[in-house]
């Protein structure tokens, strides 16, 4: 996949989070190592177009990457991942918060999002359903992926054991977008597919 400037800028958030909290945490890690090889992993990973979930797509790279060059386990890479975006502000505008998310008005251009990927025009990107919340339901929005481009990223890569770590960034995003999610199971882990539903926080 080419290397340009919305990777560079996935990589950055996530890279200026990471080695923010290792400073602060006194871990010494090799940061030029670190953004060499999320770049390495991007030029080998099989291009996924213009997809909606580049921003994923990166982030499994940046966590290939960190796992490889650095001494941490895959689980405090996770916990240094996860404290790191939590404590951007700059990323937390980024994502957005729950009304911009589960605006009805996004919904036609999901359902036309899912159709698109149901044509598999790129092997690594995700193949998807989206579930819209009724009266009964106790979410508002579900996706149900049957193809997911991390775990493919992952694989490529000979790391799949890493793509279930990845599946915990998706909690980590929701609360800070002030969402409640819901899963069953997930690919990474086994599962037929990931079954995501999003609701609203109850307070």
């Amino acid at each position: 996949m080419k290397y340009g400037f919305t990777q560079k800028l996935f990589g950055y958030f996530y890279h200026s989070s990471c080695m923010k909290e290792a400073k602060n945490r006194h871990i010494s890690i090799d940061s030029r190592a670190i953004k060499r090889e999320y770049r390495a992993v991007l030029e080998r990973a099989e291009d996924i177009g213009k997809s909606r979930l580049m921003s994923s797509y990166c982030m499994g790279a940046y966590f290939i990457a960190l796992n490889r060059m650095t001494q941490l386990s895959p689980e405090e890479c996770f916990e240094l991942y996860k404290d790191g975006l939590y404590g951007n502000k700059l990323f937390h505008k980024a994502v957005g918060d729950v009304d911009s998310y589960l605006d009805e008005k996004k919904m036609a251009g999901r359902k036309e999002w899912s159709r698109q990927s149901h044509l598999k025009k790129y092997r690594n990107d995700w193949v998807v359903d989206i579930i819209e919340g009724g009266p009964q339901d106790d979410f508002v929005l579900g996706y149900d992926y049957h193809i997911c481009g991390i775990c493919n990223l992952c694989r490529d890569e000979g790391c799949f054991e890493l793509a279930k770590y990845l599946c915990r960034m998706d909690y980590v995003l929701a609360d800070m977008m002030g969402m409640k999610l819901t899963r069953t199971q997930t690919l990474a882990e086994g599962g037929k597919y990931c079954d995501f539903r999003y609701g609203r926080k109850t307070r």
